[in-house]
């Protein structure tokens, strides 16, 4: 199987049938051994009748269809654990990512050697109130994550089929699969400047909830990339930090009693910091302690991702 790919959509009924005409067109004229994994999120709209309809057409279409929303990642994750591909491509139900972008998705991957390839759509048909926000998001992203990628979140990428095995997409982590790429071992990663069409059918499922999740899991991405495996590190480097801090403060304020003869220390507000830097720094530790502990009993504590073996 040279290429698979993987299709989330949810309520995209109207799109379905030119976008899987457009995708044969292009995988024919290439001559792919390829398969269309559409996955169906809850659709209340046809659009599982359709992929039916599609599959008794074309053999190269499979599909999977959720009982209920479960949300993009988990579409995703699902399609990652069936496709057999060499090269996976994902990209979007709404015809705002072009099937003609297929062929150099797939080269890059196989002839330039990358391990993942993301689409940049730089000319964007969208209205400001997303496009700002994704701009602020994309900044954010390459600041922490250290890769220097214009768009994390379009969805047209691709893959060699070993990135796609090794990582595993949950909550809302589906903007963030470079930064599990990269976290992975995966670091050869590209970007190619990508049509962006307006789009032709349905509605955008773009929701305000995005503002709020998409730091969210920036942060918790970037932890467990960190300290996933050692999280006494950062638990316990903050705990000693705020005790040393706390107990500093409350060795000056006792030398200045002695010393000094000075009345009031319990009233001044550096007291209370102190004794509070003392007890937030002991928390931090045993969090970190707990955290180690949870880490050393868990089935994945010593699995590691191998790239190679004699």
């Amino acid at each position: 199987m040279d290429l698979s790919l993987i299709i989330p959509l949810k309520n995209e009924a109207e799109s379905l049938p030119e976008l899987e005409a457009w995708i044969r067109r292009v995988c024919e004229r290439e001559a792919y051994a390829y398969e269309i994994w559409f996955v169906d999120d809850g659709s209340n709209d046809g659009s599982w009748k359709v992929i039916e309809s599609l599959q008794q057409a074309n053999t190269s279409v499979r599909g999977i269809k959720f009982r209920r929303n479960y949300g993009k990642s988990a579409a995703l994750q699902t399609a990652f654990e069936v496709a057999q591909g060499d090269v996976v491509i994902t990209m979007d139900a709404d015809l705002q990512d072009s099937p003609d972008e297929i062929p150099e998705l797939y080269r890059m991957i196989k002839q330039d050697g990358y391990d993942l390839v993301s689409g940049w759509k730089q000319k964007r048909y969208d209205p400001l109130s997303k496009t700002i926000p994704t701009k602020l998001y994309n900044a954010a992203t390459r600041w922490i994550s250290g890769i220097p990628l214009h768009d994390f979140n379009c969805g047209l990428k691709s893959y060699r089929s070993e990135v796609i095995k090794s990582v595993e997409v949950y909550g809302d982590m589906h903007r963030y699969i470079p930064v599990l790429a990269k976290w992975a071992g995966f670091t050869n990663i590209g970007e190619k400047v990508v049509e962006h069409r307006a789009r032709k059918y349905g509605t955008t499922k773009f929701g305000l909830e995005r503002f709020i999740n998409g730091p969210l899991d920036l942060m918790s991405v970037s932890f467990v990339g960190r300290f996933g495996k050692r999280p006494m590190h950062l638990f316990g480097t903050l705990g000693i930090l705020s005790f040393l801090i706390g107990f500093a403060i409350l060795v000056y304020l006792s030398l200045a009693k002695i010393a000094y003869k000075e009345v009031g220390i319990a009233d001044r507000p550096l007291f209370y910091f102190g004794i509070l830097a003392l007890i937030v720094g002991t928390q931090l530790f045993l969090t970190g302690f707990l955290a180690e502990m949870i880490n050393r009993n868990s089935p994945t504590r010593n699995v590691y991702l191998i790239e190679k073996e004699i």
